[in-house]
């Protein structure tokens, strides 16, 4: 794109090159270059590692990092390091505290941007992320991503190559579940998702970890669990650098900074993070108590209150200095402390503390200068 002549010689001081595709004005001649960049497309640095282009030079030398590894900006707080500027000071963030970026709705602040504008979209309704496949949208690129998986038949990485998987694949659009469990009757689309479910039926558990001997149903479950001894976190938070052993929890996770409530309960609009919690709370319009106790009957909303009242008739926290049996850890606790005020014992003379009574009637006989014990010989 060629650069009129007004746009050059702008009489005026300040600002004194103008766009002519939007009239948007710049100090430099240079700036005005890299913006027209923006209109015409054009991207004339190119990694010769990956093929990729750009359009500043800046964002060039920064990509190039990712192919070297080079991470220059290191923080002064925990020692992470960071491959640009601008990384480091959103993290410096966390550390800060600082969330300088303020939803106009709501009030909540972020500490960037990029998490602001898509916790707006709760706001907005808007939902930028198209499918080209079928059309649906959606708020979060991560979630377009997810859906694509099951046009393409893309599972972990792995794509349709056969005629079988893309039969299987077919299913996930018609519906169709050939594969019925004999037990229980549930269907699947898949053969060996169904012989994965037998497990739980036949109890059997042929994935062991070689840690601890922990058995599992599932190949991925085990690998999930292993990471618990190896301590991988390969799935990071990027508004608060928190890192967790499955995607599945970090997507959770993040909807403590966006906001997102997709769990919605249908008798009072009420929303909710994660869908346990409205199921606990939907017990609240049906007056439903699923889970009832074996030993007498009486039925809870909740599994945590289940367990806390079945402890009434096992008596689960017993008190090792009298034997008493009580339905509660916190009951047990404050029990116990009964028993060590009446072990603390203190001298009335010299104010020293002693653990029982026998034990305080020797030390006073030294105030009293009391000899009771008499030898007959």
């Amino acid at each position: 794109m060629n650069i009129p002549n007004s746009q050059k010689e702008l009489p005026s001081v300040g600002k004194q090159f103008k766009c002519s595709e939007c009239g948007k004005t710049f100090v430099k001649k240079g700036d005005l270059h890299i913006h027209i960049r923006l209109h015409t497309g054009l991207k004339p640095y190119h990694c010769t590692e990956c093929g990729k282009c750009f359009r500043l030079s800046s964002t060039f030398k920064q990509h190039q990092r990712i192919h070297t590894g080079e991470k220059p900006y290191q923080c002064a707080e925990c020692g992470k390091a960071f491959s640009a500027k601008p990384l480091l000071n959103y993290h410096l963030r966390i550390h800060t505290g600082e969330k300088p970026c303020k939803c106009t709705e709501c009030g909540k602040c972020f500490r960037e941007n990029s998490t602001l504008r898509r916790h707006q979209r709760i706001h907005t309704g808007e939902k930028p992320c198209k499918c080209t496949e079928c059309g649906k949208c959606f708020r979060e690129r991560s979630a377009l991503r997810q859906h694509q998986r099951m046009h393409s038949g893309e599972k972990h990485g792995e794509k349709i190559t056969t005629k079988t998987d893309s039969n299987i694949h077919q299913r996930t659009h018609t519906g169709e579940k050939p594969f019925t469990c004999t037990e229980c009757g549930k269907r699947f689309t898949r053969k060996d998702s169904l012989h994965s479910h037998l497990r739980t039926h036949t109890g059997e558990k042929p994935f062991k970890c070689t840690e601890c001997d922990q058995c599992f149903i599932r190949l991925g479950t085990l690998k999930v669990h292993q990471r618990i001894h190896t301590g991988e976190r390969p799935y990071m938070c990027t508004d608060c650098g928190k890192s967790f052993m499955e995607d599945s929890y970090r997507k959770r996770h993040q909807r403590v900074h966006t906001g997102e409530k997709p769990y919605m309960c249908t008798d009072c609009g009420k929303s909710f993070i994660v869908k346990s919690a409205l199921k606990k709370h939907q017990t609240v319009h049906t007056k439903e108590k699923p889970y009832a106790c074996t030993e007498c009957g009486k039925s809870f909303s909740t599994k945590n209150q289940l367990s806390s009242h079945i402890s009434v008739h096992t008596g689960a926290f017993t008190c090792t200095e009298c034997g008493k049996q009580l339905s509660r850890k916190e009951t047990l606790e404050r029990h116990i402390q009964l028993h060590l005020e009446e072990k603390i014992i203190t001298c009335t003379i010299c104010g020293k503390v002693f653990s029982n009574k026998r034990n305080l009637l020797y030390p006073l006989t030294t105030h009293t200068g009391e000899k009771p014990f008499i030898c007959t010989e």
